[in-house]
């Protein structure tokens, strides 16, 4: 079975990437543009990782993270914090609000390809 990963971010540009990249290393993707169509397709659809951008009009990534891994029905789901926030202090945020991994664009395929397998292997 394909494991499905919801790629949330405001630019359609990244999440095409993103997607594109995914999609040829054989997952199968469904995508969001901000944080509440984010939280409403995890809810929905049961994704198997959430690769999620910070800074969104509406929800930051930081808060719908926050309420995906407090949410019972969410809480297994692995999300990985993929932006251009770079201080220290953003990933440790973002890894406080329930993210699994912290990865700061430009995302490097490899490593990305390398912090999913671990997570839904």
């Amino acid at each position: 079975m394909a494991h499905k990963i919801l790629v949330v971010d405001d630019s359609p540009t990244e999440r095409f990437f993103l997607a594109d990249l995914l999609v040829k290393k054989g997952y199968t993707v469904i995508t969001a543009g901000d944080g509440d169509e984010a939280f409403a397709k995890v809810k929905a659809e049961r994704p198997s990782l959430v690769l999620m951008d910070v800074v969104m009009p509406g929800q930051s990534g930081y808060q719908v993270t926050r309420a995906l891994s407090r949410d019972p029905d969410t809480q297994a789901i692995p999300v990985v914090m993929c932006t251009s926030k770079s201080n220290e202090t953003d990933r440790i945020w973002g890894l406080r609000q329930g993210a699994r991994d912290y990865l700061v664009k430009p995302i490097r395929p490899d490593e990305l390809l390398a912090k999913i397998a671990g997570l839904v292997a």
